[in-house]
């Protein structure tokens, strides 16, 4: 397991920006062949996937809601997942967690598998405000 520490949460207005950033720290990880995640949960809504990014070859995937908003990066060096994430809007006031699996394919499903990742932090609270 991937040890996972979300920071970089806060409080904006409609049409800020924040950056999210994920350290990952243990013995056994990798820097090939993983698949990383952000996840968001909004009160009274299920976890959804917000963005993943596969370690090998950096292919990248965005649910509709946020696509031209949100950017996902890893710098392997530092062993840090980052969620750029510009135009805020009230609708995206959630709990962010980021997630990590060795299973590089979860980075090529049609759709988020919230069961495909092992690893979770303990989640970065943003909230927008109108």
């Amino acid at each position: 397991q991937v040890q996972l520490t979300e920071s970089g949460g806060g409080s904006v207005q409609a049409g800020g920006s924040l950056r999210l950033s994920c350290a990952a720290s243990n013995s056994g990880y990798t820097n090939t062949g993983y698949c990383w995640a952000w996840f968001r949960q909004a009160p009274g809504k299920e976890r959804e996937g917000v963005a993943r990014i596969a370690t090998s070859g950096g292919s990248t995937y965005y649910v509709d809601s946020v696509k031209g908003r949100f950017t996902i990066s890893r710098d392997n060096a530092k062993n840090t997942l980052y969620l750029q994430m510009n135009s805020l809007k009230p609708e995206d006031t959630a709990i962010y967690y980021c997630a990590a699996t060795p299973a590089s394919s979860s980075c090529y499903r049609p759709q988020f598998v919230r069961g495909d990742f092992g690893s979770w932090g303990q989640g970065t609270q943003v909230t927008v405000s109108s």
